[in-house]
């Protein structure tokens, strides 16, 4: 802050010229990841520097994060009123990020971001080139170490009166921002400007996050830039994932430590550790269908895991807090207390008693950043008591490693740690692809990945467990997610540890090549291990006269599906178990047209289609969903197919349906 001018209060407008001024005519700034970012203001300032082709601009941040966009006229539709009512009709689309999708981003500006929103930039040349592939932990040091930052923009809570009265929060991002001004300051490089532009709705958290007025530079608090907070959708949640989560439940010691991260998957994790809380009886029944034998036998289930209800409750270090740590807090789990006191942890550890006096500002929860659903926002914006203190805020570097002088600390902290991350491709020996491309096109980041997978094998007792589904379908074909090589590799085979696909649970670790694969053989699609056993054999890594097992050949979706039915009918798998931001016509219209767009423009679904729109559908049972589309009543030949396409897909989607499932579990 400026010694002549304590106040740091500013307009939007006065904080774009200081940036110019400091920057000249090369600026160079700094952003949060996710949502951190002030829209408003990243976006004045590109506009400034685009009109001007004499200035350049470089934009260092990861996560940018953006609304979907319609692919045809139907999507466009359902997607429109659902956008405006999830984000906001005046949400503030990031421009640099509209122009890198649309690759037209201008020469004198350049974005250079270390992970994207997941598939968001697949398709953008300029994207793909300037991406930096950085660990999490090592973004701060290597921006550092490189051009001279003019600013750093974020966006903050504010707690108090107003001005150097208040109190702030860098909330939802304080992960690199703390540890970067540090860097800069141990490299005698010039502190950039800190730029912080208020936001009403977002949660004040403490921690390291917690900051007085003269941390900035300057503040916006105008209350005229208005700017959504950026709300995820809640997940469904399919029989393979369920399938995923109820294993991954299985391997969470009582009295541990749990890291997850976002979307379906975890989701799926969360639910299965809620019925293993709440309804255990009906959770082991459902593992007992699932596995073909009481998990309880399971020799690493028994070594690291449990199937039990939280009696000791749990721990929770994540770079990322979302939605799932919520709902384990309030079931009751997420009650594990750990204390920044190295003799007192020890003793805990141990079951020894432990001066009441001495156990103060334990925390049950701590992450780097956060990003969720509404619901979500409200419940961290209401905490009270334990529930908000207990909840800390923190740099990437404590979150994300065990480095950095509190080695032996965090180690007694993060006891039983269990760190579940999803990937998209894993091969037989144990390597993991979870951001790129066999091409190596980007398609997220590393993020802190191989921080979590690497921290498993320094602490006593800790594993890594990394998830995938057994399949997936590329151009309309059915491909195996798990493979002999790949072209890129995020997590390196000798970091192998714990592999879970719907199929079951593949240990790796310490194990020689050949148990490696079969092992991972084990919980692949019974469609593609031939071809498997094929490559293993020819690079000697099974014997010859390898014969597969029977019970393999049971690795098929509709075995799946069969097993895990009667859970689903009785409601203790819903398809969205966490409630949905859809309406029920919404709900309705989702398998109809997710019919449709995996049918339309594929020769062979043409027969389904002709015969689907011969047969057509009830104009009296579909009214509701044409009217939500903008179809009751067609004005164009073009709107009359529309209509009855739907109709068609309706009938056609409804009637392939499984009994629905009710969403209260």
């Amino acid at each position: 802050m400026n010694a002549n001018d304590p106040s740091p209060i500013a307009w939007l407008e006065d904080a774009v010229e200081s940036i110019l001024r400091r920057g000249g005519n090369h600026v160079a700034i700094a952003a949060p990841l996710g949502l951190g970012k002030p829209n408003h203001l990243l976006n004045a300032l590109y506009r400034r520097i685009k009109a001007d082709p004499s200035r350049h601009l470089t934009i260092y941040t990861a996560l940018s994060l953006d609304t979907p966009s319609a692919g045809n006229d139907l999507e466009q539709r359902f997607l429109a009123p659902f956008l405006a009512r999830q984000f906001g009709a005046d949400y503030p689309r990031l421009d640099y990020v509209v122009d890198l999708k649309a690759d037209c981003l201008p020469e004198n500006i350049r974005v250079q971001e270390f992970y994207f929103q997941s598939g968001a930039m697949l398709r953008s040349a300029r994207a793909q080139r300037d991406y930096a592939s950085i660990n999490y932990t090592q973004v701060s040091r290597d921006l550092a170490d490189g051009e001279i930052l003019h600013a750093i923009v974020h966006l903050v809570a504010r707690r108090g009166g107003s001005g150097g009265a208040a109190r702030y929060s860098l909330s939802c991002n304080p992960d690199v921002t703390l540890d970067l001004l540090d860097a800069l300051a141990a490299r005698g490089k010039p502190r950039p400007l800190l730029i912080a532009m208020v936001h009403p709705d977002l949660p004040f958290l403490g921690g390291d996050a917690d900051v007085d007025a003269a941390f900035f530079d300057s503040i916006i608090d105008e209350g005229t830039h208005k700017q959504p907070l950026f709300a995820l959708p809640r997940n469904a949640v399919d029989i393979s994932e369920y399938a995923i989560g109820l294993h991954a439940s299985t391997l969470v010691r009582d009295g541990g430590t749990l890291q997850i991260g976002i979307g379906a998957l975890s989701d799926a994790i969360v639910h299965a550790l809620l019925l293993r809380h709440r309804r255990n009886p009906e959770y082991q029944e459902a593992l007992l269908a699932l596995r073909g034998i009481d998990a309880k036998t399971d020799p690493l289930v028994q070594r690291c895991g449990g199937l039990d209800s939280f009696r000791r409750g749990l721990y929770g270090a994540s770079e990322m807090i979302m939605d799932g740590f919520m709902h384990l807090r309030l079931a009751g789990i997420l009650t594990r207390k750990v204390y920044d006191d190295v003799d007192v942890q020890r003793a805990l550890n141990s079951g020894e008693a432990v001066d009441p006096a001495r156990m103060r500002g334990g925390h049950y929860l701590k992450g780097a950043f956060f990003l969720g659903s509404k619901e979500f926002y409200a419940w961290l914006r209401e905490l009270q008591g334990e529930d908000y203190s207990g909840l800390l805020m923190s740099r990437v570097s404590d979150v994300n490693q065990l480095y950095g002088g509190r080695e032996e600390l965090d180690a007694l902290q993060r006891r039983d740690a269990r760190f579940f991350n999803t990937c998209m491709i894993a091969t037989a020996l144990g390597a993991a692809a979870s951001d790129a491309l066999d091409d190596g096109r980007v398609v997220s980041g590393v993020g802190g990945q191989y921080n979590f997978v690497a921290m498993a094998h320094a602490i006593d007792g800790g594993r890594s467990v990394l998830s995938l589904r057994a399949t997936r379908e590329n151009h309309g074909k059915v491909e195996s997610n798990i493979r002999w090589n790949y072209g890129h590799t995020t997590i390196p085979r000798h970091l192998r540890d714990i592999y879970i696909t719907e199929y079951g649970v593949a240990d790796l670790r310490g194990q020689s090549d050949e148990n490696c694969v079969r092992a991972m053989l084990a919980i692949c699609d019974a469609r593609f291990v031939d071809a498997l056993v094929t490559e293993a054999i020819r690079a000697g890594k099974l014997p010859g006269d390898f014969r597969m097992p029977t019970e393999w050949r049971n690795n098929t979706p509709a075995a799946l599906a069969a097993r895990l039915a009667p859970f689903a009918q009785r409601g203790l798998l819903p398809t969205f178990p966490f409630g949905s931001d859809f309406n029920a016509t919404e709900l309705r219209l989702l398998p109809a047209l997710l019919w449709l767009k995996q049918r339309v423009g594929k020769l062979r679904y043409l027969p389904d289609l002709l015969g689907a729109w011969v047969a057509g559908g009830s104009p009296d049972d579909a009214a509701t969903c044409l009217q939500r589309l903008g179809l009751a009543h067609p004005c164009s030949l073009r709107e009359r197919v529309l209509a009855r396409i739907v109709r068609a897909a309706l009938a056609r989607s409804e009637k392939a349906a499984a009994p629905k499932n009710r969403t209260d579990a």
